[in-house]
């Protein structure tokens, strides 16, 4: 696929005969931003890979149900960030359980991932990461990684433009804060 063009994509998911070549182009177009936008939620990767096919396989079922409101990587966003959502919250009731520090027990599987590419400095970015609220740290990622705009941040998270702002800004204190401690 050379180029994508999101109004040839919707035109081909309104018509049965093509569903299915659209949906191949959203997932083909979409797969390797919305991974990194889990995986920097999740940390590991092979969380993050079933959690795309997650997002992938809960748009595919509701496919019929989106409306164009949006744009396509607005609403993909959503249903990963939501994916992410549940599933964090299923770990960390498991973790409770388990120990009390869940954010160790997520350091911890990074740490072991195989998959873990980032030098010390990354770890301990990550680390700073998970000592943010969910929404901050969501927020972050989409900002400083993603460079989406608060516009579109404001339509996958039903708040308004300040509130992210304010989000952003809490978030990057709380890094520099929890980055100046481990010197």
């Amino acid at each position: 696929m050379n180029s994508y063009k999101e109004r040839e994509v919707l035109r081909l998911l309104q018509d049965e005969g093509t569903q299915r070549k659209g949906f191949e182009m959203i997932v083909s177009q979409y797969s390797e931003q919305l991974y990194w936008q889990i995986r920097r939620m999740v940390l590991s990767h092979d969380d993050a890979n079933d959690l795309l096919q997650n997002t992938f396989v809960k748009a595919w079922m509701n496919i019929d149900y989106f409306r164009a409101e949006a744009k396509l990587s607005t609403w993909l966003y959503r249903i990963a960030l939501n994916e992410c959502i549940t599933f964090l919250n299923k770990q960390r009731a498991m973790n409770t359980v388990a120990i009390d520090d869940p954010e160790a027990a997520v350091v911890e599987r990074l740490e072991s991932d195989p998959y873990f590419s980032g030098d010390q400095a990354q770890l301990m970015l990550q680390k700073a990461l998970l000592s943010l609220p969910e929404k901050q740290r969501m927020v972050f990622n989409l900002k400083y990684y993603q460079e989406m705009k608060y516009e579109e941040m404001s339509e996958i998270f039903g708040t308004s433009v300040g509130a992210l702002k304010a989000s952003y800004h809490h978030a990057v204190k709380k890094i520099e804060k929890f980055l100046e401690g481990v010197d």
